[in-house]
């Protein structure tokens, strides 16, 4: 058996450097005007495309890793240089995750290259569960799709809120109810191809933070797939609808099954934005003169940042055991996915603002960056699952008990 070790392989470590290096040199110089335009910044996700870091291939290469730290690694470097350059660069995959979750493989062979389309002409996918009334609590869906038999094409209907690359996206990935009497048993995800009539993402929203990533509305009226966009199938959905109506247990419901998979990255984002911040009030602390020295040398300072690097290590191990679980097909039984965004989503935003407080009065300015990771890192305590959420999670994982 070989030694226990958490070094990084020669692999691991090439791809942190090589994703460090386009976050450095590429995103970190374009982040505060994509944040000020607040619009998609097309160059850069066709920079990444053109070096492969945007692109299915990437992606699978990525999972390829057995030890499930591939996807972190190059999160964590990527988010670290702009946490909303970085989701629009990495929000498409919260779709793919979803045709790679529960699709089959001739719609995953079809649909994903679609997504990323290529270095000449990128494209963004975009994934909508989220509704109005609909958030964490997916049993309340209201989105509809039936199946229209004669015309073999299923007619969904309904909204989606806070949708990343919605209506600008080439394919969208839309969960729906099919039986709404079996609650989130009832509900299957669907693939959008690109230009079908009936689907609008043109109200845009504005965004405290996350602001080169497009999010927006979508609406749906009417909209008519082909009835093999059903993820995973026709057959496969009557299976598990019949499975549900007789009280059998099923594998989940799609929207569940996709942040299940992207929950350690989701974590690994918001260290990229902790570290960030920590390292630029570190570097800040140690040439800010006040009285004669160095803010560094008083404690109140050097003991708040010893508490930033301590808590981002922290968040850093439980991310990378929930990645090495999820990739191993380790149950997470005391919810050990939900722990790890829960604790990089929380360390983020105590991050961000003991960086803000370092800096005092020129934290708050735009002239320095912390501000915006101050912004950006409070989504990570909503999005895919709220603080609560997660904690209701673990909760239930720990106790067996449906804690309400």
């Amino acid at each position: 058996m070989p030694e226990f070790s958490l070094d990084l392989n020669e692999d691991q470590r090439d791809l942190r450097d090589w994703v460090h290096g386009f976050a450095a040199e590429v995103v970190r110089p374009a982040a505060a005007e994509w944040d000020s335009r607040e619009e998609t910044p097309w160059p850069v996700i066709q920079e990444a495309a053109k070096i492969g870091l945007y692109g299915f291939e990437f992606l699978a290469n990525a999972w390829a890793d057995p030890s499930g730290l591939s996807l972190c690694l190059a999160n964590e470097e990527l988010f670290w240089g702009d946490a909303g350059i970085g989701m629009a660069i990495f929000g498409t995959s919260l779709a793919v995750a979803a045709i790679f979750g529960s699709g089959t493989p001739e719609q995953m062979a079809e649909w994903v290259p679609q997504c990323f389309g290529d270095a000449a002409e990128p494209k963004v996918a975009a994934f909508c569960t989220t509704e109005p009334e609909a958030g964490s609590d997916v049993g309340s869906m209201r989105t509809r799709a039936r199946y229209d038999e004669a015309a073999d094409e299923w007619v969904i209907s309904g909204q989606k809120a806070y949708a990343t690359n919605g209506g600008i996206a080439n394919v969208h990935v839309v969960t729906a109810s099919v039986e709404p009497e079996l609650g989130s048993r009832g509900q299957a995800g669907f693939i959008v191809p690109p230009g079908t009539k009936g689907l609008d993402g043109s109200k845009k929203l504005k965004k405290l933070g996350l602001r080169a990533s497009h999010t927006a509305d979508v609406f749906l009226d009417e909209v008519r797939v082909p009835g093999d966009n059903v993820l995973g199938g026709r057959e496969a959905l009557a299976e598990r609808l019949a499975r549900a109506r007789e009280g059998r247990r099923s594998q989940g419901q799609a929207a569940m099954r996709t942040f299940e998979l992207s929950r350690p990255a989701v974590g690994a984002q918001a260290l990229g934005v902790a570290r960030a911040a920590y390292e630029y009030s570190l570097d800040y602390a140690k040439t800010r003169v006040q009285f004669g020295r160095p803010i560094i040398e008083n404690q109140a300072i050097a003991f708040a940042l010893a508490d930033m690097r301590m808590e981002i290590d922290a968040a850093r191990l439980l991310v990378w055991r929930a990645a090495w679980m999820g990739r191993n097909n380790r149950v997470f039984e005391a919810g050990e996915g939900s722990m790890s965004k829960l604790k990089a989503g929380e360390v983020a935003v105590a991050t961000t603002e003991k960086a803000v407080q370092i800096l005092g009065g020129a934290g708050f300015l735009r002239e320095h960056p912390v501000e915006r990771w101050y912004r950006d890192a409070k989504i990570y305590t909503i999005f895919e699952g709220t603080s609560e959420i997660q904690r209701l999670v673990i909760s239930r994982a720990i106790s067996g008990i449906h804690v309400r």
